[in-house]
């Protein structure tokens, strides 16, 4: 099947021969990247014609391995690009260790020439550290959103699929790069072109900018209470000032005891242990993405003692904050 030349047609901008530039930093993650380059491909063949092209470098311009472990060649080192080039960083596990000194420099050079920087999954850090997104809308994996939240104040994070925010783009890792892929296809070439490579990936439900990365709360604790659902809402988001049980009974209407019995019906353990083990979760991401003091993710994570941190800590992971950082740091070093 091919898109009748109809299609390309009705695009208001019609872009003929865009190039991007895929930059895969190491461990990056593998369906980021190849569900942006299959997009392009895709377009390609459906559009009659080469619409698109890419190229894929990488420091040293041998090769790199993604987090599944398989190599992949490169066919540069970083190289200097046209002002007409697109820019993605792929980045995936440890981004941090893989945004080195000079892929920054190198980025805030093509940068300062005008090409649109793109961040797929977790590489919106790399951008972030390069400077690239100050006073932008961005977005990134939501299990790194708390230690980039902590780290770049001056960015306004948001929990999109994608974001598009001038030159710069950011997706939220998985399959949301095709959503950004799709969005660009339909820009420069008309909604008919875009919906034609969906359905050529079987990709039926098209997200927007607005689409949130996140199940939502009923889908993922499997249970469809509506009071439920909104007490865990604002435990997600009162993390650093812990809302007292009393407090979210009164929000939704109901008495301790009745939320009390709500949470060991449907979740099997009190609010005040589930709003812990939340606490726990986002200390735990701090302290294994960020070089923030333990002290200071106590207090990001509303403990007001280092002490009962390390004690809540123990008792939860069976290990201390300052040992869990330090075997994560070892296993980074190998």
């Amino acid at each position: 099947m091919q898109v009748r030349r109809s299609m390309a047609e009705t695009a208001r901008t019609p872009v003929q021969g865009r190039r991007f530039v895929f930059v895969l930093l190491d461990n990056f993650t593998l369906l980021s990247f190849a569900s942006a380059l299959d997009a392009l491909r895709i377009a390609n063949r459906m559009g009659e014609g080469a619409l698109y092209s890419w190229m894929i470098v990488g420091e040293g311009g041998d090769s790199v391995s993604c987090s599944a472990g398989t190599v992949f060649k490169l066919d540069s080192d970083l190289p200097e690009l046209v002002r007409e080039d697109t820019v993605l960083v792929c980045g995936g596990i440890d981004v941090q260790k893989a945004t080195t000194k000079r892929l920054l420099n190198w980025l805030r050079r093509e940068a300062r020439r005008g090409l649109a920087v793109g961040g797929l999954c977790t590489a919106a850090y790399t951008l972030a550290r390069a400077g690239l997104l100050d006073g932008k809308r961005a977005t990134i994996h939501w299990e790194n959103q708390d230690s980039f939240s902590e780290e770049f104040e001056e960015v306004n994070l948001t929990k999109s699929v994608f974001v598009i925010d001038g030159n710069r783009l950011t997706t939220a890792g998985g399959t949301s790069s095709i959503d950004l892929m799709l969005k660009i296809i339909a820009d420069d070439h008309g909604e008919d072109l875009a919906n034609a490579v969906a359905d050529q990936l079987i990709y039926s439900s098209i997200r927007t900018d607005q689409d949130t990365q996140r199940l939502s709360v009923p889908t993922r604790i499997g249970v469809r209470h509506p009071k439920l659902s909104q007490v865990i809402q604002m435990m997600e988001t009162n993390v650093e000032e812990p809302i007292s049980p009393a407090t979210l009974a009164r929000r939704v209407g109901m008495s301790t005891r009745q939320l009390e019995r709500l949470f060991r019906r449907y979740l099997n353990r009190s609010p005040k242990r589930y709003y812990m083990e939340l606490r726990l979760q986002k200390a735990r991401n701090l302290l294994m993405q960020t070089d923030m003091s333990v002290i200071n993710v106590a207090l990001a994570c509303g403990f007001a003692s280092p002490s009962h941190f390390s004690k809540c800590y123990r008792a939860h992971y069976d290990t201390t904050p300052y040992r869990e950082r330090g075997s994560h740091a070892a296993r980074l070093s190998i």
